[in-house]
């Protein structure tokens, strides 16, 4: 029997960079998550008997808005519900299961790399079909329902049972509760050359896995220790919990730091990662040696072709405008397409739709591919785990001899968090006002050279994206880049991104601090940030 109820609309459910985020108690206000999951179901496109797929990364409230979202799925005519055992179903993993079995789109539940707990934080976001993050035309249609919503609905029906695997029915709806990992583990077979890795892992190559309490665990003990044949216990923090044990399941250094310091000590196995949340982020660590986000996904990039996956080539590599330029000089190497576009995954889904572009990356620890329709921590651990096998050189030597043919990208983020919104907001409204007055001026020894507000058009459909972030650039390539974070739940978040370029003759082995020192200086000046914020020093260095 499909219910009705009344419903009023809630200020402020507009989806940000990855879905909606608020507090754990701001969704538990009755009908707060039922508004926004209606509004969803309003505007997707979709034909009767539609597959819902439905999972989250385990946080705390993840099982209650499954359970409502079940019902509601029901009353609002989806035939089919597919939902990872216990709720839980990474972001990758959603993704490939949405675009395996054709499904009309999914709910993932997740705040991502935000702390979880009764007091912290949840989220929801709406993938369409393709396996992506919904596009910007389709998150402000549901912003635009949640503005005018009068009604939910859903079925009178028990709970389903999460933690059993197998078909059930909820009204005329199929509800199949499914193996979370099973369809990911064999998607990851085809990619990658697990005989190789295997055999690495039993001539000696050892590593260090951080899963954080997070969603990651699942899949790092099946892929990792079951399937490759590391050593049990390789996974750490291998169990996902609502709280993430307390901790912020964020793998950057400050956040991973038990990690980095094994990675840095004398015992440290040749290869150290980590994953966030949702699954979707990735550390990397070498023994001895960090590498950025950045360099990452353009180490990767220049590598990739000795996977299976990828031993035809790259059509494209795609970056996000923060994320420093070293993909770029790949992609100039191998005589191919590289992208600069907005943050935000979505704004990469219609490249690879297109194929344009197989690799994409954010500064941010998200990379991923054509694979799936969203970033991927645990692929890109396994790529690079397929390229220590296939080359047998270290994580340092990989880095070493990338940067002696590519030039160094020397790179930071400073993250200044939970600043009051009106501070932050004029920080950037005097910033963008001085925009046309900044090329020539010079800071300290740097002159900048340009500066704007990055716009972006599709080269697919020709859609505009403008304000995406400040950028100034400096007389030799150095540059820096102010934006606002749409992933926090409260205040703002200003991140600042730092990048100096070094050629391949230049100086590649020094401290990154130190590197940037000039840069740093010259962004407090240009954006006045302690006078703005009060701050002296970001809260995060990434």
């Amino acid at each position: 029997m499909i219910r009705t109820h009344e419903t009023t609309p809630f200020d402020g459910q507009k989806p940000g960079t990855s879905g909606l985020r608020k507090k754990v108690k701001v969704f538990q206000q009755r009908s707060y998550a039922e508004n926004f999951i209606q509004s969803v179901f309003d505007v997707a496109e979709r034909q009767p008997g539609s597959t819902l797929v439905l999972g989250g990364d385990g946080r705390y409230h993840n099982r209650s808005v499954i359970q409502q979202a079940i019902r509601m799925a029901a009353a609002n005519g989806y035939g089919r519900v597919l939902v990872g055992q216990g709720g839980i179903l990474s972001t990758p993993a959603a993704s490939h299961v949405i675009r395996k079995y054709g499904a009309s789109g999914g709910l993932i539940l997740s705040a991502s790399h935000n702390p979880g707990g009764p007091d912290e934080d949840f989220g929801i976001k709406y993938n369409t079909a393709n396996g992506g993050p919904a596009p910007e035309s389709v998150t402000a249609a549901i912003y635009a329902r949640t503005q005018e919503i009068d009604r939910w609905q859903d079925v009178d029906a028990p709970d389903v049972d999460l933690d059993t695997r197998g078909v059930t029915h909820v009204g005329e709806m199929a509800v199949q509760v499914i193996d979370p990992v099973a369809d990911y583990a064999a998607l990851m077979e085809e990619l990658f050359d697990f005989d190789a890795i295997r055999a690495a892992v039993k001539d000696g190559l050892g590593m260090a896995f951080d899963a954080m309490h997070a969603v990651t665990g699942p899949y790092a003990h099946e892929i990792l220790e079951n399937r490759l044949g590391f050593a049990k216990g390789t996974v750490r923090n291998g169990t996902p919990l609502e709280d993430f044990g307390g901790h912020h399941p964020d793998p950057n250094l400050v956040h991973a730091k038990v990690l980095h310091d094994l990675m840095m000590s004398d015992d440290a196995p040749a290869f150290g990662a980590a994953s966030d949340g949702d699954g979707d982020r990735n550390l990397i660590i070498g023994k001895h040696r960090f590498i950025t986000p950045s360099d990452s996904l353009a180490m990767l990039a220049a590598n990739a072709h000795v996977a299976p996956g990828y031993a035809g080539g790259l059509k494209g590599i795609a970056r996000s405008m923060p994320t420093s330029a070293a993909a770029d000089r790949v992609a100039e190497a191998l005589g191919i397409p590289a992208y600069e576009t907005p943050t935000g995954w979505k704004f990469f889904g219609n490249l690879l739709d297109a194929g344009m572009a197989t690799i994409c990356g954010e500064e941010s620890a998200g990379t991923g591919s054509d694979h799936v329709r969203e970033k991927d921590g645990l692929w890109a651990v396994l790529l690079w785990l397929n390229i220590l096998a296939a080359t047998g050189k270290s994580v340092d030597q990989i880095a070493r001899e990338h940067w002696a043919r590519f030039g160094r990208n020397y790179y930071a983020r400073h993250d200044y968090e939970g600043v009051e919104s009106d501070r932050a907001d004029t920080l950037m409204a005097e910033l963008t006002g001085s925009l046309a007055s900044l090329p020539g001026t010079s800071f300290g020894p740097l002159t900048v050279a340009g500066a704007d507000s990055f716009s972006y058009t599709d080269p697919v459909d020709g859609s505009l994206s403008e304000n995406q972030g400040i950028r100034v650039l400096f007389e030799g390539g150095s540059r820096v880049v102010f934006r606002l974070s749409g992933t926090g739940t409260q205040g703002a978040t200003i991140r600042v991104y730092l990048e100096r370029y070094e050629p391949a003759d230049g100086n590649l082995d020094a401290e990154t601090p130190a590197m940037l020192a000039e840069i740093i200086a010259a962004a407090g000046q240009i954006a006045g940030i302690e006078r703005h914020t009060g701050r002296t020093a970001p809260d995060v260095v990434t």
